[in-house]
């Protein structure tokens, strides 16, 4: 077996597809979750896919106490692969303090317990609204760090300050920022994908439902913005893909393959897609007709980004393989499991 990695939001989206990752490479998981934005059935159809029951705990990570006893309970923690974070942008244009509280305590606490229990390292969640509307596209890790556009984004970036203050200060850990485009799809045997509580804050889930009936129709937020078809344009990666970019982060870290304390790696595909190109690219790759209205620019959103991910290619040697086509068709045969399972 080898080394035991702790994955916080290990039942989330990108969570519960990385542990699978990480389980088929052979490391030993934990998972802590507190389930605000998952369920606990999860565990079991990442055993499904897997044939091995990672471990579950039902732990809050703003729960210092509840947090410490899992690195008791389960010594010998190598890794951590930090997920648990509220992650809508509107929501958090809302609900400010939530976002803060949630996102920066919970990874206080996860640096204060690391060397405590000889924790090496550390893979931390990131996003691209760090850059905010960068000033040239593609972005890469060199583009500045851009006055965060949301609490959400601004969460980012003050944790992304938090892990370099804190090696800085010679806390003996070393970390790798990842910093995600957009994740989309489901896991090809339907058994994982995204699945939030209440009205979905994210576009595929809400794109899925809309296309199946639970939802009346897709709202576009804006087509007057300075872009081909005047929507947003983003870089939609396939969330298995972005999941095997841990594995190989934390390869890196563990085989002190690193060449900073703190590195910093753009995971997307290189290539920007509108959210009107990608309502046709569903409609065309799956054959369903969806309902969708132009409606209001939304608060928080940025008009364009798209990775430059040519640092992580040859760095880490990990790429994103897999076509917008395959992706939109996991997330669709995923909505068609759940109508199946009986969850709307």
């Amino acid at each position: 077996m080898k080394e035991r990695i702790l994955v916080t939001g290990g039942t989330g989206y990108i969570g519960s597809h990385t542990v699978v990752e990480l389980q088929n490479n052979g490391y030993d998981v934990v998972i802590v979750d507190n389930l605000s934005n998952s369920r606990a059935d999860v565990v079991d159809n990442i055993e499904k896919i897997t044939g091995i029951r990672p471990a579950f705990e039902h732990v809050d990570c703003l729960d210092y106490a509840a947090l410490e006893n899992v690195f008791t309970k389960y010594p010998g923690i190598k890794g951590i692969i930090h997920f648990a974070a509220s992650k809508a942008v509107g929501e958090s244009v809302q609900k400010p303090l939530l976002y803060y509280r949630n996102n920066i305590v919970s990874l206080i606490n996860l640096l204060e317990l690391m060397p405590k229990y000889n924790v090496e390292g550390i893979i931390f969640s990131s996003s691209c609204t760090v850059y905010g509307q960068p000033d040239q596209l593609p972005v890469t890790e060199e583009a500045p760090i851009k006055k965060a556009e949301s609490p959400y984004g601004n969460t980012k970036q003050i944790n992304e300050e938090i892990i370099r203050d804190t090696i800085a200060s010679g806390s003996p850990i070393h970390a790798i920022l990842l910093r995600y485009f957009n994740p989309i799809g489901a896991h090809p045997t339907a058994l994982i994908g995204e699945l939030p509580n209440g009205v979905p804050q994210n576009l595929i889930p809400y794109l899925t439902q809309t296309a199946i009936g639970i939802r009346e129709k897709l709202t576009v937020f804006g087509d007057d913005y300075n872009t081909p078809d005047g929507s947003c344009i983003r870089d939609y990666i396939y969330v298995v893909d972005l999941a095997k970019a841990h594995v190989t982060a934390m390869h890196r870290i563990l085989d002190g393959k690193q060449k900073d304390t703190v590195e910093v790696f753009n995971i997307g595909t290189g290539k920007g897609v509108s959210v009107l190109e990608l309502i046709h690219a569903f409609e065309a790759s799956t054959g369903v007709k969806l309902n969708y209205q132009i409606g209001k620019r939304r608060a928080g959103d940025i008009e364009q980004v798209w990775a430059d991910p040519t640092y992580a290619n040859n760095e880490l040697g990990w790429k994103a393989e897999t076509s917008l086509e395959d992706t939109l068709r996991s997330a669709w045969e995923w909505q068609l499991k759940l109508r199946e399972n009986g969850i709307q």
